[in-house]
């Protein structure tokens, strides 16, 4: 009986945690360096029309990444083509320099929000980029590679 009623609740812990999850997809970067050429592409389809949807972009750094900050520039394109721009900024350690985002040890994973209350009017393919857009204070050109970021990854949630 024991036995059965801790299945049933891992099940059910299991199942209300992902029970808004509509997409979710993770890319790792090459050894622990996100390069300023690679732009991490995310393309989802057969979403709900009728309901909204919020969409973050997760990014998993430990201990090497030497900012306080994040700029990343991601780019959102319907089924019919059109795009739309943002550039983001994202806070990744406190003023104190403590890691922000949850986990144990030197990585931390952090969800960060991208955006909210949308609609996927259109049935098709739907593409998410996203590129990394750090540069050194005073410079112009933007850093060839960020280190101590692990992955980047695209999550999209039902909203209830």
């Amino acid at each position: 009986m024991l036995r059965s009623l801790l299945i049933f609740c891992g099940l059910l812990l299991c199942t209300s945690c992902t029970e808004h999850l509509a997409y979710s997809t993770v890319k790792s970067t090459e050894n622990g360096q996100w390069h300023k050429e690679r732009v991490m592409e995310f393309t989802f389809s057969e979403m709900d029309t009728t309901r909204t949807y919020d969409m973050f972009i997760t990014l998993r750094n430990d201990q090497e990444y030497p900012y306080n900050n994040l700029f990343v520039i991601a780019e959102f394109t319907t089924p019919g083509g059109v795009s739309e721009r943002d550039t983001l900024e994202y806070q990744m350690a406190d003023a104190l320099g403590n890691w922000l985002g949850s986990g144990f040890g030197s990585v931390r994973e952090n969800k960060l929000w991208y955006k909210e209350n949308i609609v996927f009017p259109n049935t098709g393919v739907y593409t998410v980029t996203v590129a990394h857009a750090m540069r050194k204070n005073g410079s112009t050109d933007g850093l060839e590679t960020l280190p101590g970021v692990l992955d980047i990854g695209l999550q999209i949630e039902k909203n209830p």
